[in-house]
């Protein structure tokens, strides 16, 4: 198994980190998109109140509230109707991306279908499975092969692309014709004004059949070390995911539950989180097109993609010498050959050293 998993790609940036690190005004982290803001107080109090206090397994289901409060949130957020008991709590998502396939029954002689620039986890997930990850953003070419799964991501990592609801709606169709799951990773859904989730009414025609959407609060609520994400849609698929996770003991500690509910409850600082990325978008932004690279997408999200119309790992290592560390655009697939990805995650002060450096 361990043979046929890619290297993972972040331990290929340690010379490219150590020389950023060499800056005489420290380094200026921009390769992962990791949260660095202060977590809402009510979040914190929600940790540490009396959840904190229960000796008992938690249960892998998540009380009712909070899977009311989860629920609540989507309608909220993006107009999307879900049954409470079609929402099933994560240890974040990564997790449940990479084993996914394999909770779905998804395997050997079965394709996965990633975008030809996608999170890598989406590609290792279908491995891990035994089943043929193929990068295609259409479908009609893929013929008859045997598709178990296909990932949609909207706002992309790392692009920052949107894809509207039309593409999702011939998605869904196509799936819906060939009895295929579609999993749509929503984990920066609330860093768009205009994006559109998997389940929303005018995307899947007010049903939900063979549809996951998976949502993360590391992006939303900056719980990336709370590892707090959920998943729902279809009732029939969550429940079969549910029972096997119970069998697996794959649960979230009863007070991050306790801080899920507390930051579905609560909108204030989602929208005030976004508000941050967007200036710090708008600022980093600015600075890569004066520094001479284009910026491709970008518009929602946690990144921007930008090329300087060479080979990445040089412009990987031009910022690094300039003490700003950002991702290859390799990474993501052979189509980034020549872009780079920049994670919108360090203060405003970092992200200031960074535009001051890049400045012609």
């Amino acid at each position: 198994m361990i043979g046929q998993l890619p290297d993972f790609p972040w331990d290929s940036l340690a010379e490219d980190k150590a020389l950023a690190a060499a800056h005489p005004d420290g380094i200026v982290d921009l390769s992962v998109g990791t949260p660095v803001d202060p977590i809402a107080p009510v979040v914190r109090a929600a940790l540490s109140g009396p959840a904190a206090d229960e000796p008992g397994y938690p249960t892998t289901h998540g009380p009712v509230s909070l899977r009311v409060a989860i629920a609540g949130s989507l309608l909220r957020r993006f107009g999307v109707t879900v049954d409470p008991v079609a929402v099933l709590p994560t240890i974040g998502s990564k997790e449940l991306v990479a084993w996914l396939p394999t909770l779905l029954g998804v395997g050997a002689g079965d394709t996965v279908v990633i975008p030809e620039l996608a999170y890598p986890t989406y590609e290792v997930g279908a491995r891990i499975a035994g089943a043929t990850p193929v990068r295609s953003d259409g479908l009609t070419a893929l013929g008859p092969a045997r598709v178990g799964l296909v990932w949609v991501n909207s706002p992309s990592n790392p692009t920052g692309q949107v894809l509207p609801p039309e593409h999702l709606r011939k998605v869904v169709a196509w799936a819906r014709e060939r009895g295929t799951v579609v999993a749509s990773d929503e984990c920066y859904l609330s860093l768009s004004d205009g994006a559109s989730s998997i389940l929303h009414p005018d995307v899947c025609g007010g049903s939900h059949e063979g549809l996951l959407a998976v949502h993360s609060m590391s992006k939303s609520s900056g719980l990336a070390g709370y590892r707090a994400g959920f998943v729902t849609g279809d009732p029939a698929l969550v429940a079969g995911l549910l029972e096997v996770r119970k069998h697996a003991g794959m649960i979230v500690p009863r007070p991050v539950q306790a801080a899920m509910e507390a930051a579905a409850s609560d909108d204030t600082h989602v929208t005030a989180q976004a508000a941050v990325y967007a200036a710090r978008r708008g600022r980093l932004r600015v600075a890569l097109e004066k520094a001479g690279l284009r910026v491709d997408h970008s518009g929602a999200g946690l990144y921007l993609w930008a090329t300087a119309g060479r080979p990445s790992r040089l412009t990987v290592r031009e910022f690094a010498a300039q003490g700003v560390l950002v991702a290859p655009g390799e990474f993501y697939g052979p189509a980034g050959a020549q872009h780079v990805r920049v994670a919108l995650t360090a203060t405003d002060e970092r992200i200031d050293a960074a535009v001051a450096r890049l400045a012609p």
